[in-house]
């Protein structure tokens, strides 16, 4: 065997850090360890991750969405290796596969009458590169409008529709033609399209970055002024689509009808990189045109037979389990849950979202002693105090979440579309024992301090060299049932306990990365 992955794994275990460090993004490497976030996670079930230590993590990234079937899908996993086994004539180029056109089948038909045509990339942000030339060739018009706030990837022209300035700073140029509109604001985008040069608005339903929402009468405007003036509505559904907000599409909420939809994350299960653009016959055969341009927009491994193995695979699954309205019932549930505790404590402000995209936002408290302590934290660094829910939610009780977004006093949720009432209530619990402390003194602070002090002198290293990447016994996933995702190991009891063990309170938070 030229290449045995246990092997590679039980030889080098502990080592990812250091590699990171001499090698690959050191500045992540030193951001984890700085806030007591380098664990050396060996397996990934359901809604959990486990660590070389046997602790179990609950995971309320699911890798940025990316995991809405939760990790390690039995289904998932039988689909690619029954196509592995198969040995199937994989990116031939000069072919029509058939697993490419079942996909793209079973995607244009969970879309509106006017998509029937789909181009396979690898990525969210190749998928908001190829919308670009998309609505610029089918317009003939120069203009691409985002809204602020926007996140569509980070490639050059996704970046260029971003509307985060730290993101683009020290690359010079982007691409011409593209200006933002304040997200929400109907009088701006008017004042835009009305030029008649504008190609196409791209915007997403709701924001990843801060889980910023539009009222129902601004999108109406949206479609009818992108209709009126001929610009292409783009909608970016890579973290809002399949399912993530209650409905397969985002969109679906406001009842809109885009021209454009951008698909990726969610699709791959977790295991094959995959970007989609669903759009019209018209706007698609203004690129393939003819037959001399048959290939004038491609991508090497867009239609590869594994990623499309593993979105067709996602998508019976979510057809199979009800995931859609599974989303939908946990959110409205998740929502009841978090809403006393909005009531509770000054500085919970909102809970915001759809289905299980929620943004829970927080800010300055009434009263005179609070305020005034939360205050002085502010001024040591804009949103330290989501910062310092963060880490005690992560050190205490095992709970990977993250900032919705720089500078941002939100926490952004994205459970695995499986999660249930055990989960919800393990969350809740957790929450609630971070914020009595932050409301009661000082205890956070020193929390804080301390995390950052011991992580800027502490070394990661091999924590157990020998530490075994066992098989799941028990899967995640099997349980079709709303109360949870069917662990074999229970789920904590709601007293402040990390899963799998008591939980001590040891250090607390800092500055975490919020690409997403």
């Amino acid at each position: 065997m030229p290449f045995d992955v246990a092997e590679a794994l039980g030889a080098r275990h502990g080592e990812g850090y250091a590699l990171h460090d001499k090698h690959l993004n050191h500045q992540l490497a030193r951001v984890l360890k700085t806030i007591g976030f380098d664990r050396f996670y060996v397996r990934g079930e359901g809604s959990y991750l486990f660590d070389a230590e046997g602790e179990r993590y609950l995971d309320f990234l699911s890798g940025f969405g990316v995991y809405a079937l939760g990790r390690s899908h039995p289904a998932l996993k039988a689909a690619l290796h029954q196509a592995i086994e198969l040995d199937l004539p994989n990116m031939v180029q000069m072919d029509c596969a058939l697993l490419p056109g079942l996909l793209a089948e079973q995607l244009v038909q969970r879309c509106g009458d006017n998509i029937n045509r789909v181009f396979f990339c690898n990525s969210g942000a190749e998928a908001i590169e190829s919308a670009i030339k998309f609505a610029r060739q089918a317009t003939r018009r120069p203009r691409i409008l985002y809204a602020d706030h926007a996140f569509h990837g980070l490639s050059t022209g996704a970046l260029s529709l971003n509307g985060s300035e730290d993101f683009r700073e020290g690359f010079g140029h982007l691409l011409p033609g593209t200006a933002p509109v304040p997200f929400g604001d109907i009088a701006a985008l008017r004042a835009e399209v009305r030029r008649g040069d504008v190609a196409a608005f791209v915007v997403e339903p709701i924001q990843g970055k801060g889980v910023y929402m539009a009222s129902a009468d601004y999108w109406k405007e949206v479609q009818e002024l992108c209709r009126r003036h001929k610009t292409l509505l783009v909608i970016d559904e890579v973290q809002t689509g399949l399912a993530r907000t209650g409905k397969f599409f985002c969109y679906e909420h406001w009842g809109l009808e885009p021209d454009i939809i951008t698909v990726s994350k969610a699709l791959s299960g977790g295991y094959v990189p995959v970007g989609a653009v669903l759009t019209s016959d018209r706007i698609f055969m203004s690129i393939f045109s003819s037959l001399e341009k048959a290939l004038k927009h491609s991508s090497t491994f867009g239609r590869n037979q594994l990623a499309m193995v593993a979105g067709l695979a996602t998508l019976a699954t979510f057809d199979e389990e009800n995931i859609v309205e599974r989303a939908r019932q946990t959110g409205v549930d998740f929502v009841a849950a978090l809403q006393p505790l909005v009531e509770r404590y000054e500085m919970f402000h909102e809970v915001r979202g759809k289905g299980l995209m929620i943004g829970l936002q927080f800010g300055a408290p009434t009263s005179k002693g609070l305020r005034r302590r939360y205050q002085t934290l502010e001024h040591l660094r804009p949103a330290i105090f989501t910062q310092m829910l963060v880490v005690p939610l992560f050190h205490r009780h095992r709970i990977l979440t993250q900032v919705a977004a720089d500078n941002v006093n939100i926490i952004k949720l994205l459970p695995a579309l499986i999660c249930g009432q055990e989960e919800i209530d393990y969350f809740v619990a957790a929450l609630d024992d971070v914020l009595a402390d932050a409301h009661s003194g000082s205890g956070l602070l020193f929390e804080f301090g301390k995390t950052m002090a011991n992580g800027a002198v502490r070394r990661s290293g091999k924590v157990r060299p020998n530490s075994p990447y066992d098989p799941p016994t028990h899967h995640g996933n099997r349980s079709g049932t709303h109360n949870g995702n069917g662990n074999a190991t229970h789920n904590g009891n709601g007293n402040g306990a990390a899963p799998g063990q008591v939980g001590v309170a040891t250090s607390s938070p800092s500055v975490q990365p919020t690409n997403s």
